[in-house]
């Protein structure tokens, strides 16, 4: 099954979950009732209910606020949300809260600037190989 049959699945019963009938017409209507960007047509939403293409992530959020899910949950679905979940709590609980703040710092920088530290950090990691490396021959 293609993302987009898997998100056209998962709007189709977030729907009917909230009491509305997975429709074109009725998904027209109360999204650009909350959507305050260009409207979406009956075609555009008739593709998303058909699993022919995906809405943009700002249309993402509206839709998830309005059937009360969560934008991740409606776009991947819960199996795959809830291994981000797991892999995430595992992941913070080997970290200090010096180097989490570090990485909350790192994500909050412009993308080019991540870049720059991301090239920085892989540079010092290459040292330390090599470094690691020279050692493991020294010592035969």
């Amino acid at each position: 099954m293609s993302d987009e049959s898997a998100f056209a699945d998962r709007l189709a019963n977030a729907m009917r979950a909230a009491g509305y009938e997975p429709r074109p017409a009725v998904l027209e209507r109360e999204f650009n009732l909350r959507f305050w960007g260009k409207p979406v047509t009956l075609q555009g939403v008739r593709r998303w209910l058909r699993g022919e293409t995906l809405p943009q992530q700002e249309k993402l959020e509206v839709l998830a606020a309005w059937l009360n899910v969560e934008p991740q949950e409606l776009r991947y679905g819960k199996r795959a949300v809830n291994r981000i979940r797991e892999a995430k709590g595992r992941w913070k609980s080997t970290i200090s809260a010096e180097e989490r703040q570090v990485l909350e710092k790192y994500l909050a920088l412009p993308v080019a600037e991540r870049k720059v530290v991301a090239e920085v950090i892989d540079a010092f990691y290459r040292a330390r190989q090599a470094a690691d490396d020279d050692d493991w021959m020294g010592d035969n």
